[in-house]
């Protein structure tokens, strides 16, 4: 699949879930709410729970970018974790890797931060670590390797390129962007994460 093709699926996807997973899907979304396709003016039906729950939880799972397999693995590890099932896992999947290189401002969309923990440019305590899916704990410094700091994509995001289509820098990461190095100084707490997802709905899909 071409970058053009990607991105083209991203903003059918956006439109199709009513959030913007690029910077390129956030137009559509703003601009035509409603459904993608020949039939998508014309009124929706009223969803069952089922579908508003599905619904939910396609929107976490297109934000972070993984698979049904790894969700329900979150929701699994969710259950087992003292506190709300759904704080839990939003706490979890923050803690992704590429989900934190993302937010650090290094990259510009979840895939592209996958791109670049797979491709090995993200060093985690300054040992390369090359699974997006890796959890980082808190006391832990992320950064991009030297060598890479020369490529162009990352020389645009030390000058914060990326900051204007990005969410703010959430409070549990302490980013040097012109050093392309962050810390995770906590565990992040879900009313701070920057996902849209009603995460009861997710669980509850889960739980059914």
């Amino acid at each position: 699949m071409t970058n053009a093709q990607r991105s083209r699926r991203q903003v059918r996807l956006s439109r199709a879930l009513g959030i913007a997973l690029t910077p390129e899907g956030a137009a559509p979304v703003r601009e035509a709410p409603y459904a993608p396709g020949e039939h998508g003016r014309t009124r929706r039906r009223t969803e069952s729970d089922y579908a508003v729950r599905l619904r939910e939880k396609q929107r976490l799972r297109a934000q972070y970018g993984i698979s049904e397999k790894q969700l329900r693995a979150a929701y699994v590890k969710g259950t087992r974790t003292a506190g709300q099932t759904g704080a839990a896992m939003l706490t979890d999947l923050e803690t992704r890797l590429d989900a934190l290189v993302l937010r650090a401002g290094f990259a510009r969309t979840t895939a592209q931060a996958r791109q670049f923990v797979v491709h090995r440019h993200i060093l985690v305590d300054g040992n390369i670590v090359d699974r997006p899916s890796y959890r980082v704990k808190p006391g832990q410094t992320i950064q991009v390797r030297p060598k890479s700091q020369t490529m162009v994509p990352f020389q645009a995001a030390a000058e914060g390129v990326h900051r204007d289509v990005l969410p703010a820098v959430p409070p549990y990461l302490d980013v040097n962007l012109a050093s392309l190095k962050a810390t995770l100084t906590r565990k992040p707490v879900p009313e701070e994460i920057p996902v849209q997802v009603n995460i009861q709905y997710v669980v509850e899909f889960y739980a059914r």
